[in-house]
């Protein structure tokens, strides 16, 4: 773990020369980042136009959708943050810890909203989950605030904080998920889906039901081919260049700047690595070499490692890729003070009742938390709550 510690000698120097801190001249939630060229600022501004669109089955929505908009769901504080919808999932476990993700079904996420023209086809208004799940997931809308930032961090870098064998003796394992292909993942709460703009694809088929070049799925009821005449919009519905435009929207969102730091907060500050929260939700990654400067490079104050970690079985639903049913990627805490719904399935509303459901490698950090003095809890969410 050489590289987690030189990372935090850097980004120890960054905090204490402010680097990392608010600043007049900082993205507020919803800019872009700062350096953008004129034609990377006027793609995002495409791409955030068709983010907020409302959709309709004439221009491509559903039949199947959770949403009309991308902004629908990701509007908190302001368009690209999280959104207090939710989104169902569901498998069936299986002997030795996997799961039947009933894909054959129209799985693992289940839609929650019908078109007019498939209610009256079929008479449903949102799609069935089968009688032989097992177990269901709550997933929420986080925010997308520098998941550009994100997707420019080299896969060496994340492979560098990985210890699956826990060799160091921490308690903490954490390790890659892996795309189908065997890619390494980093965005979903499961840490599967290696790159921004296989992301954004996929969300745009998943949650609206609309598709494109990038997510050409064949689209189904429940598995099923969709009956004639509900689906008015030939393939693809969405176009590469609209498409592009959304991910540059996505890629150059700024992540919201920290707030200034009380002495309080600057204890908490202390107290968020002493009782092992920088463990998993490391304060910083750096990006690689990239051809877009405002990617190029950058320290990242994330509060992630993209690495899968066992949050315990009283956390656990269903498994993605090589994520077992309790393993989740470490949620990234940019933004964190705009959130009002915590943990992937929104079981917390608070940041105390988030930190008091972490299990399996967080049990240590969470009961030396429970454990501490109330100045230093109230320190502790005084930084988080600057975040």
């Amino acid at each position: 773990m050489k590289a987690a510690l030189g990372l935090l000698l850097i980004v120890g120097a960054l905090e204490t020369s402010g680097a990392l801190g608010s600043c007049p001249e900082a993205p507020q939630p919803g800019e872009p980042l700062r350096g953008l060229t004129p034609e990377q600022l006027a793609s995002f501004n495409a791409g955030k136009v068709i983010f907020e669109q409302e959709f309709e089955p004439e221009n491509g929505l559903g039949p199947l959708f959770n949403a009309n908009a991308c902004g629908e769901c990701h509007e908190e504080p302001a368009p690209g943050g999280s959104g207090d919808e939710t989104e169902t999932h569901a498998a069936v476990s299986l002997p030795g810890g996997g799961c039947d993700l009933l894909a054959a079904h129209g799985g693992p996420v289940f839609q929650a909203h019908v078109t007019p023209a498939l209610q009256r086809a079929l008479g449903i208004d949102r799609e069935p989950i089968p009688a032989e799940a097992t177990v269901r997931a709550t997933r929420t809308s986080p925010d997308l605030f520098g998941f550009g930032l994100l997707d420019a961090v080299p896969d060496r870098e994340i492979l560098s904080y990985a210890d699956s064998a826990d060799r160091d003796h921490d308690g903490i394992s954490g390790r890659v998920n892996r795309f189908m292909d065997g890619r390494i993942g980093r965005f979903g709460r499961k840490a599967f889906l290696p790159r921004l703009d296989e992301f954004n694809a996929g969300a745009f088929v998943i949650e609206m039901g609309i598709t494109s070049p990038g997510a050409p799925a064949e689209e189904s009821i429940g598995g099923k081919p969709i009956p004639p005449g509900v689906d008015p919009t030939p393939e693809p519905e969405l176009s590469a260049e609209a498409l592009a435009s959304v991910t540059d929207f996505v890629r150059f969102l700024a992540p919201p700047p920290p707030l200034p730091l009380t002495i309080r907060g600057e204890r908490g500050r202390g107290e968020f690595r002493a009782m092992g929260c920088a463990s998993c939700h490391l304060p910083a990654l750096v990006t690689g070499p990239n051809r877009v400067r405002a990617l190029d490079r950058q320290v990242v104050a994330a509060y992630t490692d993209l690495l899968l970690h066992d949050m315990g079985a009283s956390r656990g639903d269903i498994c993605l890729g090589l994520a077992t049913p309790s393993e989740f990627r470490t949620e990234p805490l940019m933004g964190l003070r705009f959130e009002k719904h915590f943990l992937h399935d929104g079981a917390a509303t608070t940041i105390e009742q988030a930190i008091e459901l972490h299990d399996g490698e967080a049990a240590r950090a969470r009961d030396r938390y429970k454990k501490s003095a109330p100045a230093a809890k109230e320190a502790l969410l005084e930084f988080l709550k600057s975040l």
